[in-house]
């Protein structure tokens, strides 16, 4: 299922040419994979309280437009493949229906110590399953 987050663009998060800084994309990304784990029950506290951790092992991003001051973009997130200890999570930001950006994730889950550790099935479903209709899906 794919999960969407809105996020309007903030005029200190501009670059000198007064478009959205590269590495606040990054930042648009991690506010849509955290708010997908809030949607399926597992905020970041809810995880770090059953041992758990998403630890980001790699990152292609595609910058394809810019966003500019006031922009309301829409980030869009899915897990698109899941494994015993890491999943790869694909998301895209969107301003209306256009394209701005896209990035692939990979990251392993480990626990506090930093060691990988198998999803345990009831995560794995819910990775699976995605948040509720009743979120806001793109």
């Amino acid at each position: 299922m794919v999960y969407a987050t809105p996020v309007k663009v903030r005029f200190y998060e501009l670059d000198p040419y007064n478009h959205v800084n590269h590495s606040v994309y990054i930042q648009y990304f991690e506010v849509g994979r955290v708010d997908f784990l809030q949607g399926i029950g597992y905020p970041m506290d809810a995880l770090a309280d059953q041992g758990l951790r998403f630890v980001v092992t790699g990152i292609d991003t595609k910058f394809l437009k810019s966003a500019g001051p006031d922009d309301e973009l829409l980030v869009t997130t899915q897990v698109i493949e899941q494994r015993r200890a890491s999943s790869t999570w694909y998301q895209e930001i969107l301003r209306g229906n256009e394209m701005i950006c896209t990035q692939r994730i990979s990251a392993a889950v480990t626990n506090l110590e930093g060691r990988p550790t198998r999803v345990p099935e009831h995560l794995q479903q819910a990775l699976e399953a995605g948040p509720p209709a009743a979120a806001t899906e793109a």
